[in-house]
């Protein structure tokens, strides 16, 4: 003690040492992941919408694929009831018994094919499909070829396989689909089969069952396997292409989902069709990866498939044409061409390069902000969907009311005319 009765302080205090700055090493595979550029849009247009909202020209959202209907009445009652039974448990990691029933039955009605409960694995959503189907099937190294332009997340699950998505260019005159002629030219000594969408994101073409069938041909004479996305199938418009791949044979692998032909997005369910030697290398995957399937999504999706809930979605099908129907030829008027109609889906794929020559702008990521900063329209530039082209095309989502539709046309107009 000192004579203030403080404690002495030590003659030499021990020297501190620096704390080791902690690098977390992050995996090349991560690495190879690029952004997920629509949410990055998605992002800035929520932070404007905040600002305008409480003008008299608030936010008009035309850029996440997300229908605006929820769930029908009776599948929300369906969820309500089993919260009240008590149903919550884990289910077989393949999904309800029932709700393979119920699809494989919706499959014979719908679309004459004949689909087999015990091939059918409900999954998380389509992805974890995706996930499950490229886990099973992609080598470090494999290649998997896919149209350009195309949905971002398609290629990237490939790429979390450890594997490459070799994207070939495709044009208007293609429909913005692959062809038998195109998979053979691309197909190489890494290549391990296709990744197709009927109909697609982002261009909502579809590829005609004939071309398909050709497709799957070349695809099993190479040895590989072919994997369709059909989650917009539902949403065919052309009776010319609203047809399913699994007709073709019990070989291909569909990939499809609840949120939107359903309109259940947030609820997280899908479903995968699979040859049956495939199904228990699935489930056992599934087992590990994700348990099982949301289950009281699983039983609210059992009243997708009543009487009331499928009228109610033909209706809401008819109305998403209806959109379709207006806004293609309106956005045509403007300067932003769509050169090839969407037979399904509910997105528009629209050349901008006369839009960005009139305001001055470089390319459809300058143009979608300065869309949504003066006419406060959410649209989604090309540069998500691949390299072919894509700065000279936005996407459109016409999943909004007909109302929203005819505002966002409105303000367009005042901008580009």
């Amino acid at each position: 003690m000192d004579w203030r009765g403080n404690c002495a302080r030590p003659k030499s205090l021990p020297t501190k040492v620096p704390e080791a700055k902690v690098v977390m090493r992050v995996t090349q595979r991560a690495q190879r992941i690029e952004p997920f550029y629509v949410m990055e849009v998605a992002k800035a247009a929520s932070k404007v919408a905040a600002e305008v909202a409480q003008t008299n020209k608030p936010m008009i959202f035309l850029n996440i694929g997300e229908p605006d209907f929820t769930a029908p009445p009776l599948v929300q009652e369906a969820a309500n009831q089993a919260i009240r039974n008590g149903l919550s448990h884990y289910t077989p990691a393949t999904g309800l018994p029932e709700l393979r029933e119920s699809i494989s039955n919706w499959y014979r009605s719908r679309f004459g094919a004949v689909v087999p409960a015990s091939r059918i694995v409900v999954t998380a959503g389509a992805s974890a499909a995706l996930q499950l189907a490229c886990l099973a099937l992609i080598e470090a190294g494999d290649e998997i070829l896919m149209p350009d332009p195309s949905y971002p997340c398609n290629r990237h699950f490939v790429a979390a396989a450890d594997g490459t998505a070799v994207l070939i260019p495709t044009t208007a005159e293609e429909r913005f689909q692959l062809s038998a002629n195109k998979v053979r030219e691309a197909w190489g000594p890494k290549t391990r089969g296709v990744l197709l969408a009927s109909p697609s994101n982002p261009t909502g073409t579809s590829i005609a069952l004939s071309e398909m069938k050709r497709i799957h041909e070349v695809v099993q004479g190479l040895g590989g396997v072919s994997i369709i996305d059909e989650i917009y199938l539902g949403l065919s418009h052309d009776s010319a292409f609203g047809q399913t791949a699994l007709t073709l044979d019990d070989q291909i692998i569909s990939i499809n989902s609840f949120s939107k032909y359903f309109n259940m997005t947030g609820w997280r369910l899908g479903w995968m069709v699979v040859p049956e030697a495939l199904v228990g290398v699935i489930e056992r995957l599934a087992q590990n990866l994700f348990i099982c399937p949301n289950t009281i999504s699983q039983y609210a999706a059992l009243a997708c498939f009543e009487d009331e809930s499928l009228l109610e979605y033909e209706r809401r099908r008819a109305e998403f044409k209806a959109r379709r129907d207006y806004f293609i030829p309106a956005l045509n008027a403007l300067g932003l061409r769509v050169p090839v109609m969407p037979d399904g889906a509910f997105y528009a794929w629209a050349d901008c390069s006369a839009a960005c020559h009139k305001l001055g702008v470089n390319g459809s990521w300058d143009l979608a902000f300065e869309i949504m900063n003066r006419a406060h329209v959410a649209v989604t530039p090309g540069r998500d969907f691949g390299h072919a082209d894509t700065q000279h095309f936005i996407r459109f989502s016409t999943a909004n009311s007909m109302p929203q539709l005819e505002a966002a046309i409105a303000r367009l107009k005042v901008l580009l005319t």
